[in-house]
């Protein structure tokens, strides 16, 4: 089950002077706490729908033909898809980036994370390496180099430079 919520609570219709009036319904995408809205057409749907079939089997659409001027067939039109994005989720176990896309969803675990780690067999060495941002940056390293009011050197540091940087170096 996916941690993602997907609610199309409104639509509104748009005038607009170089093409006929359409709709456009909200979609509210909740995911791990946070929320989100996008505004999508019904032909951006229907353009992910098309898509979608390429790669899983997704559910019916809403209808594409309908008098959407009329409230009731507008209401449950929003209905239908809403239900389409939230079967889409239910009923397949990793979503498609494309669907991801439409969601504006980023940085989803789509990954277990025993998998996300990389496969000898199927990720290239380029894939498998993960990345960081950093957290923090010293000037220098607070751990290696002793402050410059330390009156007594750190005999533990000193010991483990010289292990690994002169391991055939005998104490004296």
């Amino acid at each position: 089950m996916h941690n993602v919520r997907i609610f199309i609570p409104s639509f509104r219709s748009e005038d607009n002077p170089i093409e006929k009036g359409y709709t456009v319904f909200k979609v509210d995408v909740l995911m791990n706490g946070r929320q989100h809205t996008v505004k999508k057409r019904y032909s951006e749907f229907h353009n992910l729908h098309k898509i979608l079939k390429k790669s899983i089997k997704p559910p019916e659409i809403p209808s594409k033909h309908v008098r959407n001027w009329i409230p009731k067939v507008l209401e449950q039109r929003r209905h239908g898809l809403e239900l389409y994005l939230q079967t889409i989720i239910m009923e397949n176990e990793v979503l498609p980036k494309i669907f991801l896309d439409f969601l504006n969803i980023r940085h989803f675990p789509s990954l277990t994370k025993t998998e996300s780690c990389g496969s000898f067999e199927t990720e290239s060495e380029e894939a498998s390496k993960l990345t960081h941002q950093p957290a923090m940056l010293y000037h220098r390293d607070p751990y290696m180099l002793p402050s410059t009011h330390d009156t007594f050197s750190n005999v533990v540091i000193e010991g483990v430079i010289h292990g690994i940087f002169y391991p055939d170096l005998q104490p004296r």
